[in-house]
This record gives C-alpha cells, sequence and structure tokens, in this order.
C-alpha cells in the first residue's frame, strides 16, 4: 500500500485525532504479576453478548500477562483524574507491582486488579486477539463484571492521530 503524501497525511491525522475516545486502565493479572497501563482505544464490539475492543501498542509488558489469563479489566477515568492517569501513562517496570499504594476494587467477578477510585470498570474474558499489521495489537474481550458510579467521563480528543 502507498504511504501518504504529506498534506493527505496532515488532512488525514486531523480526522484520526477527532475521533473521541475515553481514556482507561487497562490491567491484567498473570499468576502473581500484575500490570497496567493509559489506554484510549475502547469501543464497543457488540450487544449480546456485550463485547469491547482495546488497541494495545506492540511490546508492552501487559500483553503475556493478557495473552496468558486470557483476561482484562478496564478501568474508566472521570474527568480531572490526574494522580492514576500520570502513574498508568508512562511505561512502567515489569517487574513491579504498579497498583501498590492504590485502593483496590474487591467486588469482582474475575481476578484482574481493578482499581477502587474510577468512573466505573469492566472485566473481560478475551474473545480475539489480533496481531494486526501495524504497531498495536487489538485484543476483544467478552465483559464478564463491571460497575458504573457517578461522575462525568475523562473525554480525550488529539489535535494529530498521528500523535500521542
Amino acid at each position: 500500500m502507498p504511504s501518504l503524501d504529506e498534506t493527505t497525511r496532515d488532512r488525514v491525522g486531523s480526522v484520526l485525532g477527532r475521533i473521541p475516545s475515553g481514556l482507561f486502565v487497562l490491567t491484567a493479572r498473570h499468576e502473581d504479576r500484575r500490570q497496567g497501563m493509559l489506554v484510549s482505544w475502547v469501543q464497543q464490539v457488540c450487544f449480546d453478548p456485550p463485547m469491547v475492543s482495546v488497541a494495545v501498542c506492540k511490546g508492552r509488558s501487559i500483553m503475556p500477562l493478557i495473552s496468558e489469563s486470557a483476561r482484562f479489566g478496564l478501568c474508566q477515568l472521570p474527568e480531572g483524574e490526574r494522580i492514576i492517569m500520570r502513574k498508568f501513562a508512562g511505561r512502567n517496570d515489569p517487574h513491579e507491582d504498579p497498583f501498590l499504594g492504590f485502593p483496590m476494587n474487591k467486588d469482582t467477578v474475575t481476578d484482574v486488579p481493578i482499581l477502587d477510585r474510577v468512573l466505573g470498570f469492566m472485566e473481560c474474558e478475551v474473545a480475539c486477539h489480533m496481531d494486526v499489521d501495524g504497531d498495536h495489537d487489538l485484543f476483544v474481550g467478552k465483559v464478564v463484571g463491571g460497575n458504573l458510579w457517578d461522575g462525568e467521563p475523562h473525554i480525550h480528543l488529539r489535535d494529530n492521530g498521528f500523535k500521542y
């Protein structure tokens, strides 16, 4: 496939950046290891059964935990949440537990880590993992648990869809 010329790339980047998305902490656990990372490419896929997709940058340390456990969680961040966002926005040390010091939700149906001070959460069982020809992989999960509390979601827009 031919690459985009500079003018077309700028136009496409502007359109892609205007696709609204929420901010979530993607979580996973396998055996005694827990990981989490900030994600924004989350989308509902099905009504019945309820399913969502999440795009994860290739090479992130959370990917093997999702693949090996066949589960993941999504914690939706409320508007104005800064502490959780800062903690999970960068690359975490794969040997450290990023959830230490954060209150965790104990009212869950799976063993994925769920942060306590979020707008809502979903617990998912992996239905499909796609290794797409690009810089991200796609996980589709069947939603098996979740909850929502009062508040407004953090809505994320970018000026350019080719930049974080």
